[in-house]
């Protein structure tokens, strides 16, 4: 049977800038049963008067106690995500469930070579794959496409020289003078370039806009790799 999910009230013990408009909410979550690195939480705001309001954050961080992670990306126009990139505090109090989702996560215990692609704040369920993989000797690649430096989620981690983690940064419209590519689109030279070779069989997770996650599915696809071994999440308009 499956164990159907409670909301739980999670409190902010500490909140991360990441860009002027993203920020990482730490909570600690009193009885959270555990997580695996690609799931994700159903966050709900309710107001004074009783209205509420529901949306899907993934998870940052790695298992960690009754401490979970989310970083945030503001969306105009939204119901949740303003208030929790500008009015949240430490010590404020949210609801959230989970964890959600059993498809696209990564195991520790898994061998092969992995390859995360990230566009945009699709980053965020690959960060806490690579945040998990402690002393794993599993060999893992990042290519990471953004619009520009300025955009950079968790800078501080993943330019830090990480043992058996390579990353590489796809700028699609401004592009640092020592970038090595000009900005564009991601393309089948990106993914021979800084991606597995299909004969490696890795394990291949792709997070960002429909529209980007279906262009890497597809380059992937093109270039020799296993439909089977390549596990997609998309996001797109939900009202933020």
């Amino acid at each position: 049977m499956i164990k159907r999910l409670t909301w739980r009230v999670a409190t902010v013990t500490e909140i991360r800038q990441e860009t002027p408009t993203a920020r990482t909410l730490v909570f600690d979550v009193p009885g959270w049963p555990g997580h695996l690195p690609g799931q994700h939480v159903d966050v709900k705001l309710t107001a004074d008067d009783g209205y509420s309001a529901q949306r899907s954050y993934s998870i940052a961080n790695g298992d960690d106690g009754e401490r979970v992670e989310l970083t945030v990306q503001q969306v105009g126009d939204g119901e949740v995500s303003p208030y929790l990139t500008e009015v949240l505090e430490v010590g404020d109090q949210i609801e959230l469930r989970g964890p959600v989702g059993g498809w696209f996560v990564w195991r520790p215990h898994s061998s092969p070579p992995v390859l995360l692609i990230g566009g945009g704040s699709g980053i965020v369920p690959l960060m806490a794959m690579i945040r998990s993989r402690g002393k794993s000797d599993t060999p893992f690649r990042l290519l990471y496409s953004l619009r520009d430096p300025g955009q950079l989620y968790y800078a501080g981690e993943l330019e830090k020289v990480m043992a058996g983690v390579e990353v590489a940064y796809l700028y699609t419209r401004t592009a640092p003078p020592d970038a090595g590519r000009a900005p564009g689109r991601i393309r089948a030279a990106d993914l021979v370039a800084y991606g597995w070779p299909p004969e490696t069989a890795p394990d291949v997770f792709v997070c960002g806009p429909t529209g980007f996650v279906e262009a890497a599915a597809d380059l992937l696809t093109e270039l020799g790799h296993d439909p089977a071994k390549i596990k997609t999440e998309r996001f797109g308009p939900t009202g933020g």
